[in-house]
């Protein structure tokens, strides 16, 4: 910003929300002022001028939004890695319906104590003995160069229920194939 033929004379910000974090902008604003540098935002529709009271209040707001954001996203990292963890070393399952080729299976007591006393037991995915053989051939005929189109066409002159009429539930329950 000092250097007098300095290449730029504003600073353009996408996102307003992940610009400045917290106080940023107050301590920054100073020397945006002093080397005559502007900051654009899309929130007020251009340049953000501390000097009109409202805008300094709304990229103080934007900076508290940030350290919002920051949070939430660590928050989401917490649960994600939590889920990996639970599935890679535990083997537990911790979503709902399982993926085509795979079933849900018990995986014994419950690791945390009190929920074990309830009777809550955890799942965890195990292959599917009608349709795992089904991905297994899908993986090889890609893996052998075949394209989309002709597995697909292969599964449906073979009568393949789709997975949807495989879903052992009704409410999921489906047309078996497009050639049948």
């Amino acid at each position: 910003m000092a250097d007098p033929d300095g290449e730029f004379g504003a600073v353009v910000i996408g996102s307003g929300e992940r610009a400045f974090y917290g106080n940023q902008f107050a301590i920054m604003a100073p020397f945006f002022d002093h080397y005559g540098i502007e900051v654009w935002v899309p929130e007020p529709g251009g340049a953000v001028d501390p000097q009109i009271g409202g805008q300094e209040k709304l990229m103080i707001l934007l900076g508290i939004l940030s350290e919002r954001e920051i949070a939430r996203a660590r928050i989401r990292t917490r649960t994600r890695t939590a889920m990996t963890v639970q599935t890679r070393d535990q083997g537990r399952y911790p979503g709902s319906r399982p993926p085509y080729g795979y079933r849900l299976v018990d995986a014994g007591p419950h690791p945390n104590r009190a929920l074990a006393r309830r009777g809550v037991r955890p799942q965890r995915l195990d292959t599917d003995p009608e349709c795992g053989p089904v991905v297994s051939w899908i993986f090889g005929r890609h893996l052998a160069g075949h394209s989309i189109a002709r597995i697909t066409h292969a599964l449906n002159d073979s009568c393949i229920p789709c997975p949807s009429a495989a879903e052992r539930s009704a409410t999921h329950a489906g047309k078996a194939c497009i050639g049948c």
